[in-house]
């Protein structure tokens, strides 16, 4: 077929791989300030401003090596808490940055311990809810924490393995819950000084229910109980109703508006394909109107000051990159602020399509798609693509209809792009995720298997040049494709995946021991010898020698979900039938690449191997290695464009 259109230019991979130039704005609880991430020497620190004037703003963190990957504002608006781990091993330590002195201070400085908030309150500024398992691995304890200080009080000696903690705005414990025998959940509400039972949920209830806000008397929740989807309600403790609040019979709710000091729910944000705001309080009704008529986009309120006058918004759009606004309800108006990445505002970027796909038994497979800007007619290509289908980890999560990086960039190198939320996806009720216990390698994999038969029958794919890709349960799916089905995909990129289910329940971190039931019931039980056999059967690692299609593999050193022994241990079975493989590790990297200079030299080698799987374009590796930990542990041989001068 004749090309009326020429071949739009090679995004960079430093473009959409690299830092952003800023992201993860917020406004301080007061107003006055600013603040988001954004690189100081190539590495992510947080910097703080006026509100109304973001070029002002000056870092006050310091990291040196590794990005800051979260942060938030503690209520003093004097105060900026982030967290921190090390070369991604996930012991997360906690520090407070006080903006009046500049003092940086270590909260939790104990080695080898995770700690995460479970609470702030802007009734009490000075002081939040941490938890932290410095007396047992497997347990986190709750304290209250004074941020200036660093003083510590024990609040919940955590010995009955709870898995969270939900405290009210003067930080007293009201709601916590625990794993039960069957994989499901028991929530326990804490009166009179004692924790007492108030609902159970199964195990097919346990991904779509949770808390989400409690006060002296109510607790607001999202219950799927005696539904598919889960519904916002909240439960009056004195007579034991629960009111409905706000539902979607197809999908499950994303983001909340609370009230910043009342703590009501104001309004649910339900995503299917996209994400439809539901408004519950007339008072924001106006609000909700105007944001939603900006930009056609799906709209995230982030940040909310106390006195509730201002915003700020972040618009997600497909075709372009994050902007944010700082909105003025007196005023009621938009003044923006910055795009994340504001080279790609001038850069052409493709649609992100969403299509629903059927799969063989009749569920309603949301999915994905993107296509070349020069071969794209309306949501089809003028001939059948090269395509490569990224599955999304978790396995419990979801895609959505975003900016995707990942989707960009294939998309620009010429392949068609399908991401499939397969069956154990959540956000589209508990029947849908349920459908996925037990059907690792099975009936989860049949899910891709009919998206890419769809592609093939809509004329968008071709069937002898389809890549499967992804990370983490991705990269599972990515082993399996080319174990259970060795015909189908001409190659496979796995990022962390478990290739051993067996020795990946052997191994969880120790703090997710109480949900080794949930484990057990929906992926297999290793604890049984036939829990045992089930597990073998679906792990990749046992069919290995079917492996036929090049594949490429890469690994946090420090991974602590899916450790270096599940890469190691399917390359060396590989290798032990001389069967081509190739291996790459990062000494400083754990679940998945933060580090940009890691991120690129593998996008880079990725972008080599699909090439030469695929035909597809390719960037030149130029200096996308540099400063990276990549280490070429096998197959540097297959990578076009790639030597041993490239990596070590």
């Amino acid at each position: 077929m004749q090309r009326d259109t020429e071949e739009p230019s090679l995004i960079a991979r430093r473009l959409l791989f690299g830092n952003p130039e800023k992201m993860l704005a917020l406004l301080s609880s007061d107003g006055s300030k600013l603040s988001y991430l954004a690189p100081v020497d190539g590495v992510l620190n947080v910097w703080v401003g006026p509100a109304d004037r973001p070029r002002d703003a000056r870092p006050v963190t310091g990291e040196k090596v590794r990005g800051v990957p979260g942060y938030c504002w503690a209520h003093t608006s004097e105060h900026l808490l982030y967290w921190q781990d090390t070369d991604g091993d996930e012991n997360w330590h906690l520090y407070a940055v006080d903006l009046r002195s500049g003092a940086i201070r270590d909260l939790t400085p104990i080695p080898q311990v995770q700690a995460r908030i479970e609470m702030l309150s802007r009734r009490t500024t000075t002081k939040i809810v941490i938890g932290l398992n410095d007396r047992d691995p497997k347990a986190h304890d709750f304290y209250v924490l004074d941020i200036e200080s660093g003083e510590r009080t024990l609040l919940v000696r955590n010995d009955e393995s709870f898995v969270g903690l939900l405290c009210d705005l003067d930080l007293a414990p009201r709601v916590t819950s625990r794993m039960t025998s069957d994989g499901g959940e028991q929530y326990l509400l804490r009166e009179a000084g004692a924790w007492k039972p108030f609902f159970e949920v199964g195990l097919e209830d346990s991904a779509s229910t949770r808390w989400l806000e409690a006060d002296g008397r109510h607790v607001t929740l999202i219950d799927s109980r005696q539904r598919n989807t889960g519904a916002v309600k909240r439960f009056d403790t004195i007579s034991g109703r629960f009111e409905l609040l706000a539902e979607d019979p197809r999908a499950e709710p994303q983001w909340f508006l609370v009230h910043p000091t009342e703590r009501r729910l104001q309004a649910v944000a339900f995503n299917y394909e996209r994400v439809a705001w539901k408004v519950l309080d007339p008072a924001i009704a106006a609000d909700i109107e105007l944001l939603s008529g900006f930009l056609d986009a799906d709209f995230h309120v982030v940040s909310r000051t106390t006195d509730d006058r201002f915003w700020m918004i972040a618009f997600h759009r497909d075709a372009n990159p994050v902007h944010y606004y700082r909105y003025d309800r007196e005023a009621r108006r938009l003044h923006f602020l910055f795009s994340n990445h504001p080279e790609l505002d001038a850069t052409p970027l493709v649609q992100m399509r969403p299509v629903v796909i059927p799969s063989r038994d009749g569920l309603d497979l949301v999915s994905y798609l993107s296509l070349p800007a020069d071969r794209d007619r309306d949501g089809r290509p003028d001939e059948p693509l090269p395509m490569a289908l990224v599955v999304h980890g978790g396995p419990w999560g979801r895609d959505v209809w975003a900016n995707n990086a990942t989707h960009q960039w294939l998309a620009n190198r010429g392949y068609a792009v399908l991401s499939v939320n397969f069956r154990a996806s959540t956000g589209f009720g508990k029947a849908f995720t349920n459908a996925g216990n037990r059907e690792r390698g099975a009936a989860m994999h049949d899910d891709l298997l009919d998206a890419v038969d769809w592609s093939v029958r809509e004329g968008i794919a071709r069937r002898d040049a389809i890549a499967i890709m992804g990370g983490s349960y991705g990269g599972y799916a990515t082993l399996v494709g080319l174990t259970f089905t060795p015909e189908v995909f001409a190659c496979g990129i796995d990022l962390v995946g478990p290739s051993n289910l067996v020795t990946l329940l052997e191994s969880i971190p120790p703090y997710w021991a109480p949900q080794l039931e949930l484990f057990a019931s929906r992926v297999g039980d290793p604890r049984t010898p036939e829990g045992r056999e089930f597990l073998a059967s679906r792990s990749p690692l046992t069919f290995a020698d079917r492996i036929r299609r090049p594949l490429l593999i890469a690994q946090g050193a420090n991974d602590p979900r899916v450790k270096r022994s599940e890469s190691d241990q399917i390359v060396h079975a590989l290798q032990a039938k001389g069967i081509p493989v190739t291996y790459v590790s990062y000494p400083d990297e754990g679940h998945g690449f933060q580090r940009p200079e890691n991120r690129l030299s593998f996008n880079a080698i990725a972008e080599a191997f699909l090439s030469r799987c695929l035909g597809g374009r390719c960037e030149p590796v130029g200096d996308d290695f540099a400063g990276s930990s990549v280490t070429i542990l096998a197959g540097a041989e297959y990578l076009p464009g790639l030597n041993s001068g490239n990596a070590r």
